[in-house]
């Protein structure tokens, strides 16, 4: 019969764990600054010292890319937010805190570099960014209403999140790179993907553990993030919009979530594989495989209609032009 343990508990054991693979990710992470990864030879004063305020064809992105780049960006701002969860859920202490202290330096480091690129270049406007992240970072991030109500907001929840978001933010800003048509913003962007990869193992990690303490615990958190699964950007001003225009270009949609997000995270765990639950657990798991087939039907339907779409203003363009 597997363990049912207390938060605390859970916390306590697992924090050998946490030493270990804060010990390997100092060991891996590179260490890199943001003033490398930026063109300052391409920036010029505004009209407070003496130059030109910013216009829509200074920039050098395409819409795309400028969603994208937003996006990214307002994500990581919002790290007051994300640091307040962390160190509620993992604690301050020993080596959960000397990761929270680690993973929060290393996210306002990406933040500082997007700014500083977006703002020198001029890929944005800066008036509208900066209003944008008071009103993201004023708004903060934590548990919906909903979550509240399902009494999940406790520590391997968030284990469970951070692992399937860092991966996810991971595979936004590669894609997002690729798309800028700038081989600046394309090395600063897989500078920051790789960061997002080596949070993701150590959240990874520590829930692949927590999954060996306490299996049915676990899974329940495991699922449950994945069922109701989203974005920490969720809430910034025109995350829809900006969402949908990613989505449609492949920088981060349903098909990626699943299959680059998802599905590989639970192989590594070897949800499908286990024979470590109990009866209550199994049936977790089956309802989690259910989800699965839902969401896979859900991705195709996506995919019909973005085609469908992609096709007609396709068609559309050659009459036009013709």
């Amino acid at each position: 019969m597997p363990r049912h343990l207390t938060e605390v508990e859970i916390r306590t054991e697992l924090e050998p764990v946490a030493a270990t693979n804060v010990n390997r990710h100092e060991s891996v992470a590179p260490r890199w600054n943001p003033h490398d990864y930026v063109p300052w030879d391409r920036g010029r004063n505004f009209a407070r010292t003496g130059g030109a305020d910013w216009s829509p064809e200074q920039s050098q992105l395409s819409d795309v890319a400028r969603a994208a780049m937003i996006t990214n960006l307002l994500t990581e701002d919002n790290l007051p937010s994300y640091h307040r969860e962390a160190a509620e859920h993992f604690s301050l202490d020993d080596a959960w805190g000397a990761w929270v202290g680690r993973w929060t330096a290393e996210e306002n480091r990406h933040g500082i570099a997007l700014r500083d690129y977006l703002v020198v270049t001029r890929a944005v406007d800066p008036v509208e960014l900066e209003q944008a992240r008071m009103q993201h970072v004023a708004n903060g991030f934590g548990a919906t209403a909903e979550e509240e109500a399902r009494h999940k907001t406790d520590f391997l929840l968030s284990v469970a999140y951070v692992t399937f978001q860092e991966l996810a933010t991971r595979v936004s800003h590669r894609n997002t790179g690729k798309v800028c048509n700038d081989p600046i913003a394309n090395q600063l962007l897989k500078r920051i993907a790789a960061d997002e990869n080596l949070h993701m193992i150590f959240y990874r990690n520590v829930c692949g553990a927590a999954l060996d303490l306490v299996p049915d615990q676990a899974l329940e958190a495991v699922a449950d993030v994945v069922e109701h699964f989203r974005m920490p950007g969720q809430g910034m001003p025109n995350f829809r919009r900006n969402g949908v225009l990613m989505a449609k270009h492949g920088i981060y949609d349903p098909r990626q979530h699943l299959d680059e997000v998802v599905r590989p995270t639970l192989r590594k765990w070897r949800i499908f594989e286990r024979d470590d639950f109990s009866f209550q657990g199994e049936q977790r798991r089956e309802q989690l495989a259910t989800y699965l087939e839902g969401l896979e039907r859900q991705v195709i339907r996506f995919e019909e209609q973005r085609d469908r779409r992609l096709a007609r203003a396709e068609r559309n363009r050659e009459v036009k032009a013709g």
